[in-house]
């Protein structure tokens, strides 16, 4: 009688490895880089102010549409690398004075390869992590983000000493390599039919308090853009303390970034992720806010912490809220997809709407003020989707 030999178990760290390099690339790079790049876009007289805020918009309008796509890509983790050697490339092709609809596709392209990552990269990894340990490993992933935002502030201005075109094309550089060394990471695809999902969702109520929360979530990506495309140059410009400064504070924020997941995670573990929504939502009203009346050294402190750690922690945040709605994981899934459309139209939409609204003003103040009171309404929003889900819970 011959003796089976057991299955090799999956290969977790290089998935883990693999998406955080994603989140890295797709999001990043791809999005945050272009914070400490803008100032520098207006000072070497490529574009004006104006039209280096619509480049962000283009981003993320870019996003809303990956975003929309990555849901037909969940089980197409392969599709990953790809689309990250695709982000790479888009920094190359703005390595040059080119015109200003250049570009606009190219930070739209950067955009779409970024949103479909977010949607496909975590759940590609997680899947062949075991269940006790998708915590930590999500953690992880997230922290992808964070160390862009600081790896990009650290990076930007010690390249624009070479020129903005060398910057450009630097940062691209490290999107390629860093794509290649995890290629072989990712794991095989699934051939589960995304009909399934749909299936399971037909012809069953869905609880008021989920819409709202998902909402909730469009309105945080509301009131998070000033600070994701304005802060740098608002401290560069705006209080003209210069590239390298602002540079500096996106380090702090991308730092905070990289924690702020497993900060917030632990909050909730101890009171509920409804519990720690909320709170998170009233320290970024307090956080935004403070720019509102005073810009010294420890304003930017607390803003660029307090924010930066929230940033990524935003969607683990609403999805653990929407997993204690939703005990069916079809179900999670679906409602988690509709929250990252939802996200990515509310970063979009924002996003051109101040960027008109500088264009006329050209006062970060308002834009921040903007940010602190989508906050406000997120608050009383998320307050409500708590009434609302704690009726339906009493009433069976």
């Amino acid at each position: 009688m011959t003796e089976t030999t057991p299955a090799p178990p999956p290969r977790t760290a290089p998935a883990i490895l693999a998406a955080l390099a994603a989140l890295f690339v797709g999001v990043g790079l791809a999005r945050f880089a272009y914070t400490p790049l803008l100032p520098a876009v207006v000072a070497a007289g490529w574009f004006g102010p104006d039209q280096a805020a619509y480049l962000g918009a283009a981003n993320l309008g870019g996003y809303l549409l990956g975003a929309i796509a990555g849901r037909y890509l969940t089980h197409a983790s392969r599709a990953a690398p790809l689309l990250m050697l695709v982000t790479g490339v888009t920094f190359v092709a703005c390595a040059a004075p080119l015109p200003f609809w250049w570009f606009v596709l190219w930070r739209f392209v950067s955009g779409l390869t970024g949103g479909a990552l977010m949607v496909i990269a975590a759940p590609a990894a997680l899947r062949v992590v075991p269940p006790a340990r998708r915590g930590l490993a999500g953690g992880l992933i997230f922290a992808g983000v964070g160390i862009g935002i600081a790896g990009s502030g650290f990076l930007v201005p010690q390249l624009l000493k070479f020129g903005l075109g060398a910057a450009w094309a630097t940062i691209g550089g490290v999107a390629v390599a860093v794509t290649l060394a995890t290629w072989r990471g990712w794991p095989a695809d699934l051939t589960t039919s995304r009909e399934d999902g749909a299936a399971a969702a037909t012809g069953r109520p869905w609880p008021l308090s989920a819409t709202v929360l998902i909402i909730v979530y469009g309105v945080v990506a509301v009131g998070l853009v000033p600070h994701m495309v304005f802060l740098v140059d608002f401290i560069a410009r705006g209080l003209g303390a210069g590239i390298t400064v602002g540079a500096s504070w996106w380090v702090v924020f991308g730092a905070s970034a990289t924690v702020g997941p497993a900060i917030f995670g632990a909050l909730a573990d101890r009171v509920g992720f409804g519990n720690a929504l909320a709170c998170a939502l009233t320290l970024q009203i307090g956080a935004i806010g403070v720019l509102l009346v005073w810009s010294g050294p420890l304003a930017l402190a607390v803003t660029s912490v307090v924010v930066g750690a929230y940033v990524p922690a935003s969607g683990p945040l609403v999805l653990g809220r929407l997993r204690e709605i939703f005990h069916d994981p079809v179900r999670q899934q679906i409602a988690w997809s509709r929250g990252t459309i939802v996200f990515s139209l509310g970063q979009a939409g924002s996003a051109w709407l101040l960027s008109v609204v500088f264009a006329y003003s050209g006062d970060h103040r308002v834009l921040f003020g903007f940010g602190a009171g989508a906050f406000v309404l997120a608050l009383l929003l998320d307050r409500a989707a708590a009434v609302i889900e704690a009726r339906r819970r009493r009433a069976g």
